[in-house]
């Protein structure tokens, strides 16, 4: 079974109560510890992935409410085959599942509902539903802490969209910067998927699979499991990926049981991609999950909120929603696009896909929308949802990369004057034939650097991710890219380090020069970008204060300039940085207290 090749699980049988009768039909499955994925596997009517009606995954439907004290969370379930399909690739069984993420130690009450009729996994009249073995089940369980180590996410607790422009961890009360990969956006189509175009093998990647790591079926998935290890050493923290793209670029990924069936899904396929996410959190890996391409965005129900849209969303969201760490993107370049002659959804079939998205997700995990490259189509289509409250963020795509400081500008201003701000994220530079190219093509990268990177975080941005032009359908090798990955790490690391980023503010108008960005939390710190080098002056209150220089090119500690202190109030220089006055420097200014 899956679960015994990649963490070590307690498998309980426990004796559970329906009326007053005692029943044995359901296992718990994995750590009993808080924000670890424990798993419901519930003994119920035998069905196949083929079955035409009833259909197991669209006329069943299994919840089960977990409540400890005054939390409660009610949490869809999916038919699971044999339980353990990952490994035997099986179509039919009578296994039952829910993955659960408790928030709190202690005791755990659960209750079953599982009702059968048609249509039922979607319907909002669950009252005609008829109820089914194990539905009434009630039960207990305790949690206890979690003994995991950083950068496991069960370390920092659940990610989630707080209202402010930065995504919280909510166990440790830390926020987030995220510096993330792009490309490939077929990630999924790797070839030891059961069902799945062998688009990917990621094979020099394999070396960097370890003792220990997930496979299946005795010694698949070292590729991807690799890749993502190699990612995660190199201080990446999310990654981005389609799960269907069919009639898109790739046309290559989807859940389904075949590429042209809309209400069935195939289940091994689906575990196997599980032991992969459940490994991305032990990394510290954001799930980055895009929901559609702009090519496929009619491909549901033409757009509408219909049965194959509410399936689609339910499934995912049941099987994938309980990882801690997850962006669920609504679609990439979402909307008519002007290079095709085809229509895209409208901002009615946007809107009410994003309701049910947040809905029907019972943990709150962070929603956002993915742009398309320029205006103003990328305008017609962000401006109607501001201060829509199910839209959590944007996923901006930008041509340009001269214009990202101000695009980054532009929206989290605009979403803060909505009363609903957004989390920003530069999620995919243009132009669409280069992205970011390799370090073989472009060793140091410094115009996505000084255009894109620093200016994006800068802007008040929550972070970004590099996709690779025309490399993007085919990337087999993310260590081509290894300068990037540092650049990018050097970056997020002086924001974690040194700024309380949450609370600062883009302030250029206390500064001398064009292109510098300033980034304050006026009074207290400062701290300001010179993208071409030099120096600048600064408009600051009465007060001492330090300054410091950082090198966004190597990272490393601070340095001193030509000057160490200066005295406020003023406009005052900051001097001269320590080394190569015409390359891009990174300036700290800390008041003394």
């Amino acid at each position: 079974m899956k679960y015994l090749i990649y963490t070590t699980l307690f498998f309980l049988t426990v004796s559970t109560s329906i009326k007053g009768q005692v029943s044995n039909n359901i296992q718990i499955k994995g750590e009993l510890e808080k924000w670890h994925t424990i798993t419901f596997l519930f003994t119920g009517p035998s069905c196949s992935e083929t079955d035409f009606r009833p259909n197991p995954f669209l006329d069943y439907r299994l919840e089960v409410t977990f409540s400890n004290g005054n939390k409660q969370y009610k949490i869809p379930g999916f038919f699971a085959a044999d339980g353990q399909s990952s490994e035997t690739e099986a179509l039919s069984g009578n296994k039952w599942q829910v993955n659960f993420v408790p928030d709190e130690i202690g005791t755990w009450n659960y209750s079953v509902s599982f009702l059968s009729g048609r249509n039922i996994a979607i319907s909002e009249k669950l009252t005609k539903g008829q109820p089914l073995s194990p539905n009434g089940l009630t039960g207990s369980f305790t949690i206890s802490p979690s003994d995991k180590k950083s950068p496991d996410f069960r370390t920092k607790g659940r990610l989630i969209y707080t209202g402010e422009r930065y995504l919280k961890f909510s166990e440790t009360g830390e926020y987030f910067l995220k510096g993330g990969a792009d490309s490939p956006e077929n990630f999924l189509a790797y070839h030891e998927f059961d069902n799945t175009p062998a688009k990917h093998k990621y094979e020099n990647h394999i070396a960097n699979w370890k003792t220990g790591d997930p496979v299946w079926h005795k010694d698949k998935g070292k590729g991807i499991i690799g890749a993502l290890n190699y990612l995660s050493s190199k201080g990446v923290n999310s990654v981005y990926f389609l799960v269907m793209n069919v009639q898109g670029d790739g046309n290559d990924v989807f859940p389904w049981a075949d590429i042209d069936e809309r209400y069935r899904f195939d289940c091994s396929k689906l575990d196997q991609w599980e032991v992969v996410f459940s490994h991305m959190d032990s990394l510290g890996l954001m799930l980055h999950i895009v929901l559609s391409e702009n090519e496929n965005q009619l491909l549901l129900d033409a757009g509408f909120l219909q049965t194959q849209r509410k399936l689609f969303y339910r499934e995912m969201i049941a099987r994938f929603g309980h990882h801690l760490a997850v962006t669920w993107n609504f679609g990439e370049e979402n909307g008519p696009a002007p290079w095709y002659d085809m229509l895209g959804q409208s901002v009615a079939q946007r809107k009410s896909g994003l309701e049910y998205l947040k809905k029907i997700n019972p943990y709150p995990s962070f929603i956002a929308m993915h742009t398309l490259p320029s205006d103003p189509e990328r305008t017609d289509r962000l401006a109607p949802l501001l201060g829509f409250k199910y839209l959590d963020g944007a996923s901006l795509q930008i041509d340009k990369s001269k214009d990202v400081y101000g695009e980054v500008k532009n929206w989290i201003k605009l979403s803060a004057d909505s009363e609903r701000k957004w989390v920003v994220n530069m999620d995919e530079i243009g132009p669409w034939f280069s992205g970011v190219f390799p370090d073989s093509r472009d060793s140091q990268h410094d115009t996505i650097r000084t255009e894109v990177l620093w200016p994006t975080l800068m802007a008040g941005g929550a972070g970004v991710e590099w996709y690779f032009g025309k490399l993007d359908l085919t990337t087999e090798d993310f260590s081509q890219w290894s300068n990037m990955w540092d650049q990018t790490r050097y970056a997020i690391h002086f924001f974690q380090k040194y700024l309380p980023f949450w609370r600062m503010q883009n302030a250029d108008q206390l500064i001398t020069g064009t292109k510098n960005c300033c980034f304050a939390a006026v009074g207290e710190i400062y701290t300001i970008y010179l993208p071409s080098g030099g120096s600048t002056n600064i408009q600051l209150p009465s007060g001492k204060y330090q300054i410091k220089w950082y090198n966004p090119r190597t990272g490393g500690s601070l340095l001193d300039g030509s000057i160490k202190t200066i005295l406020g109030p003023g406009m005052m220089s900051l001097g001269n940085p320590p080394a190569d006055h015409q390359k891009d420097w990174t300036i700290l200014i800390n008041r003394n207290k």
